[in-house]
């Protein structure tokens, strides 16, 4: 654990002056919670970390980070996390390290990770799903997908990537629940709804009362279709 508590601290000092955080989890955690095709192909005790972003990511990571690039081959906020992670790894040249981003897919269009599932066995946010509700208002015919809730920033965050410290075991690493900030089915349900249904308003985010929400700026940067956001913040697109 002396080891785990080393990386653990190490990450934890390069994220958090970006607005990153950063939670522990082990492998088994993840793969106990999902069905084929979606469990990992790592020991159970194995090592992992979850990253997320908090709402200043956007001022102390992002906006540096195009301050000092010009033209980019994806979206710019995935490859300023990717940049990151890469720097991360570097600070680990003796381990092996697997990093998985929030974006990234296997060739059949499956993501590699189910990001809300690790976020939610690391104990950094809840993971709320229809099951998740006693009494069912939907029906069968609906398609009602799950959300997270930061116990700090409601819906105003995004899970980013997983690393896997491959050679790393943590048999003795604890559980930690995640918070259960929307308790009652009547909060779940409007939780579900906002996210389902209405959830280019915004108003699923604060579900909570937060300590912090997007600015303005940034609520507009991802009002913005992807495929513009390079043109609203005066970037050059190498996409070709």
């Amino acid at each position: 654990m002396e080891k785990a508590t080393a990386i653990q601290e190490n990450i934890e000092g390069y994220l958090r002056p970006l607005g990153l955080e950063s939670y522990p989890f082990k492998i088994q955690w993840y793969n106990d919670k999902v069905k084929d095709p979606f469990p990992l192909p790592y020991p159970g005790d194995t090592l992992a970390f979850v990253v997320l972003s908090t709402p200043n990511m956007f001022e102390k990571a992002f906006k540096p980070f195009i301050a000092k690039k010009d033209c980019y081959v994806r979206d710019p906020i995935d490859e300023c996390l990717l940049d990151h992670m890469q720097k991360i790894k570097a600070n680990f040249r003796d381990e092996e390290i697997d990093c998985m981003q929030d974006f990234e897919m296997h060739p059949n269009h499956r993501p590699k990770v189910l990001v809300q599932t690790a976020a939610h066995v690391a104990g950094a946010t809840r993971y709320y799903q229809r099951v998740d509700v006693k009494e069912d208002p939907w029906g069968k015919d609906k398609n009602i997908y799950g959300v997270c809730v930061h116990p700090k920033y409601g819906g105003w965050f995004a899970i980013r990537a997983v690393l896997v410290f491959k050679n790393v075991q943590v048999p003795e690493l604890p559980y930690k629940e995640p918070p259960d900030c929307v308790p009652t089915d009547e909060q779940r349900i409007d939780l579900l709804n906002k996210y389902n249904f209405h959830w280019k308003d915004w108003t699923f985010r604060d579900v909570i009362a937060v300590e912090e929400r997007y600015s303005e700026e940034q609520k507009k940067y991802f009002d913005t279709p992807p495929k513009d956001r390079k043109a609203l913040l005066g970037l050059e697109d190498k996409t070709t």
